[in-house]
């Protein structure tokens, strides 16, 4: 998708700008321009290339065509020997942090994760580490990454503001995510890059040790809860997260970024926060 020079002429050179930033090109690379388009196009040809070519007197088996009936059962997705290396060095180091800063030096020391490449700032934490209630997003956003904090864009406010409904502000919770640095164009983290950043989100909840945990969205709800069903059959349920010998009682919410989009699930997501309160209200 592009802007056409009709549309152009009708924005200011800050309102292109943004546009391009929501569509996730927000950072140069180098000063020369680049076709990327051609190289792609160009390692697609050396792959083919590359290929070995069957004698012309050997006959090609027929290809299967899976069925609706009868699928082509799915590939595993296999993990390289380097992101299972990174994964156990991950392990180790979350470990070994025997407080928040220590796991904060360590998060980042570490580099078995490609997107701390990519991104601007290592995205920590914010709130109270000593507080009851602790909430766990996805990831870091454009103003997040900018600025080291988790929840400070349009979302942040929002989610401000949810606190706010149940007499709660970030003094009173400790807010993270599950991935401490930015997906380039605020992709969904892939399954690999989740499994390489759990030990330290796993490690922070441990410290912080809190009453009530929320995991904000479908990928915290699933990486920390192992929920199968979506965000929308999870919601509003609490399940039990296991810390150290304890359990700590967790709900899955909706994300702020979530009702943004989607306006009319917001009084769901006020039923949901009332659970914290009441839960909260009753001493977990």
């Amino acid at each position: 998708m592009s802007l056409d020079v009709a549309t152009t002429s009708l924005l200011s050179p800050a309102e292109i700008l943004r546009w391009y930033a929501d569509m996730g090109v927000d950072i140069a690379i180098d000063e020369a321009p680049h076709d990327r388009f051609a190289q792609s196009e160009a390692l697609q040809q050396s792959a083919v290339a590359a290929r070995p070519t069957p004698a012309e007197d050997t006959p090609r088996p027929p290809r299967a065509l899976p069925s609706r009936q009868n699928p082509a059962p799915l590939r595993p997705v296999a993990v390289s020997s380097f992101a299972q290396a990174s994964i156990a060095t991950a392990q180790d180091m979350a470990r070994a942090a025997p407080d928040l800063e220590s796991l904060r030096v360590a998060l980042q020391a570490f580099e078995g994760c490609a997107l701390k490449a990519t991104a601007t700032n290592l995205v920590f934490a914010d709130g109270n580490p000593k507080a009851r209630l602790m909430l766990v997003g996805e990831a870091p956003g454009a103003d997040e990454d900018r600025q080291g904090l988790p929840f400070i864009g349009s979302s942040g406010r929002l989610l401000d503001k949810m606190l706010a409904a149940i007499g709660l502000d970030r003094t009173l919770v400790y807010i993270a995510n599950i991935i401490p640095w930015r997906p380039p164009g605020n992709r969904t983290p892939s399954p690999q890059e989740v499994a390489l950043c759990l030990p330290f989100i796993a490690r922070q909840i441990e410290l912080v040790n809190p009453g009530i945990l929320v995991c904000l969205g479908g990928s915290p709800a699933k990486a920390l809860l192992g929920i199968k069903d979506g965000i929308m059959q999870a919601r509003g349920k609490w399940f039990d997260y296991a810390c150290e010998g304890r359990n700590i009682r967790a709900l899955a919410a909706l994300h702020p970024a979530y009702l943004l989009r989607a306006t009319a699930h917001k009084r769901l997501a006020w039923n949901d926060w009332r659970e914290v309160r009441k839960a909260l209200d009753e001493g977990a």
